[in-house]
């Protein structure tokens, strides 16, 4: 009987084998994260969570994706955990926000993009604030004005396919 032994060489070509004496490959890590979410947090403002947002927004917050629009997710600091930032300036996303109060079915300030019916406030010069308004639970966001509104339009198909229609309500 004959034993055969086969060296595998699991460095590429052109690399050193640097592990030392023991002839395992070490790598270092210090614990640092790589992604561009090295900013600092956004702190955003929530209402309280309801038990509609807590049965509906784990589904949306799934499936919200790390970029959108060219824009990078951020860090959020909350009080919920529905809540979600891309950009800087930053492009918030609060799930189970409230329906504005100058909320008219049918106004002028009603947008129907991708299956999604959006009220859009732009009453602070600073902000544009999108909100939902036929949803189980509305979904908000905020968008600087310095900025167009092409992350709501983007994310319209996804909160569609996560939060249930409803028939649109006046706000309150």
């Amino acid at each position: 009987m004959v034993a055969l032994l086969v060296v595998v060489n699991v460095f590429g070509p052109g690399s050193e084998d640097t592990s030392g004496d023991d002839g395992g490959a070490v790598a270092e890590v210090d614990g640092q994260p790589v992604s561009p979410r090295d900013e600092s947090p956004v702190e955003v403002d929530t209402p309280p969570i309801t038990p509609e947002a807590d049965a509906a927004c784990p589904a949306l917050m799934s499936q919200l994706p790390l970029e959108i629009a060219g824009e990078t997710s951020r860090r959020v600091d909350s009080d919920s955990p529905y809540a979600y930032a891309w950009g800087d300036p930053a492009q918030v996303l609060v799930c189970g926000a409230d329906v504005p109060a100058g909320f008219v079915v049918g106004g002028p300030q009603a947008l129907g993009i991708n299956g999604v019916t959006w009220f859009v406030d732009t009453t602070d010069p600073t902000v544009n604030v999108w909100t939902t308004v036929d949803r189980t639970v509305p979904v908000q966001i905020s968008i600087p004005a310095s900025t167009d509104g092409s992350v709501a339009i983007a994310l319209s198909p996804v909160i569609a396919g996560a939060i249930p229609f409803t028939e649109p309500q006046p706000g309150g």
